[in-house]
């Protein structure tokens, strides 16, 4: 084996050696370097990242005024505890947040480091504000590896595994999937049998639910649906949590993609691309949902560090100055696009779906019968990264080749993607 391409290998022998197993590893790849759309491994290699850190990264690799602003605040100090004592960037980036969500309301903001963190606390902020403990979740969700956050999640494998017990009086309804015979109609049905059978409204603190599926799928759920859950849980003084943990930031082609229903949640989870690399992220909502919990009972060590909050900072300047909830909107378009001349071709492809940017297709054996295609789903995935693309799987079956491409690259880049893509596909299918 030449020695270009050894240094890669021997990392990840080395990594098989000193990390569990239980941390998985989507690509057989080590970083050396990324900018923009694009990482390079350590023998030099250059990749497409449609992954970006798994949403993480809508303003690309090491934007220079997210790098810019981190080293300053690097500077002047990297941490001091919130809680000790305040500085700048935590207040401006909780008031901008603040502003940017949808409602007529004020609110407020804080901040914590995982989004797990910040399911967590909402529920948290949920059960203080109504005095009452039950939550429900939806089936094919993702709400983080922590205990709430399994037990909130709607995903059996490889989440839950033999972790439990998990924690109690959580109730999962079914989310809306089109394409799998679940119309939103049925789903409504399904949480008024849950409340008929399972758990009364009455008892119920708070609802979540993510306004597209991230790792479920990447299936959005319909503005009818959505609405009608705001409508139920107002009627019930039920708390509306909106999980944006992936959604958010523009991910959809909106700021939040609860603003593609035209709703108002009483709290929103957020995390991911809001630092720009950096780990933040945190829940807003109502103040007076917000200020229910006393003090000293959010909070943590490294929340809201000083570091992630210059680069959240630098993150909603780059949106505002390079407009990209607009050049997000033009690569959706560019991406849906290219998807369904894929799916003209290749009858493989039986549904290309999302939100804006925030698009995915599922892989079947036989349209007429909707049947996962698990494996051709890989042989596509893994076809693609040896042409230079990097992708990522989702969905209960992993059959759903999502994207997450950086809102930052060139129209070239992605067609350049879906060029790869397409010769993926004849490749897979021989």
């Amino acid at each position: 084996m030449p020695a270009t391409e050894s240094r890669n290998q021997a990392l990840l022998e080395l990594r098989q050696k000193v990390v569990p197993h239980g941390v998985s590893q989507v690509h057989p790849v080590v970083a050396d370097k990324a900018l923009g759309g694009k990482i390079w491994d350590v023998d030099g290699r250059e990749y497409l990242d449609w992954v970006g850190g798994i949403g993480v990264l809508n303003v690309g690799h090491n934007h220079p005024k997210v790098v810019r602003a981190v080293r300053e605040q690097l500077e002047r100090f990297c941490h001091t505890c919130f809680q000790v004592t305040a500085y700048e960037p935590y207040i401006r980036l909780a008031e901008k947040l603040c502003q940017s969500a949808p409602g007529d309301f004020e609110k407020k903001a804080f901040f914590v480091t995982t989004g797990a963190e910040a399911t967590e606390n909402a529920i948290k902020i949920a059960r203080a504000s109504t005095g009452r403990s039950a939550v429900i979740a939806f089936r094919h969700s993702f709400h983080g590896r922590t205990l709430m956050g399994m037990t909130l999640t709607g995903k059996a494998q490889p989440y839950r595994q033999n972790f439990g017990p998990f924690a109690p009086e959580v109730y999962h309804a079914p989310y809306p999937y089109e394409y799998r015979g679940i119309s939103a109609e049925a789903a409504l049905e399904g949480l008024q049998e849950l409340f008929d059978t399972e758990v009364s409204p009455e008892q119920v603190a708070a609802l979540i639910i993510e306004p597209q599926l991230g790792e479920g799928g990447f299936v959005p759920a319909p503005t009818e649906f959505l609405r009608s859950l705001r409508a139920l849980t107002q009627k019930h003084g039920i708390v509306l949590i909106d999980d944006e943990i992936q959604t958010g930031i523009g991910r959809t082609g909106k700021f939040w993609a609860i603003e593609h229903a035209g709703i108002e949640p009483d709290l929103i989870c957020f995390a991911k691309s809001i630092g720009g690399g950096l780990p933040i992220a945190g829940v807003l909502g109502r103040a007076e949902i917000m200020d229910a919990p006393l003090p000293g009972g959010l909070g943590g060590t490294f929340a809201g560090n000083p570091l992630a909050c210059a680069a959240g900072l630098a993150v909603l300047e780059v949106f505002a100055e390079e407009g990209l909830l607009e050049r997000g909107q033009r690569l959706g378009e560019i991406l849906h696009e290219g998807f369904r001349k894929l799916q003209s071709r290749f009858p493989h492809i039986g549904d290309v779906r999302g939100l804006g940017p925030m698009a995915a297709i599922e892989i079947v054996q036989d349209p007429s019968t909707k049947e996962p295609d698990p494996v051709l789903t890989h042989r596509v995935f893994e076809a693609a990264r040896e042409r230079g693309l990097l992708l990522m799987k989702a969905g209960m079956y992993s059959s759903v080749i999502r994207c997450l491409v950086p809102l930052v690259v060139s129209e070239a880049e992605v067609h350049k993607g879906l060029e790869i893509l397409e010769q993926s596909f004849e490749a897979a299918l021989g």
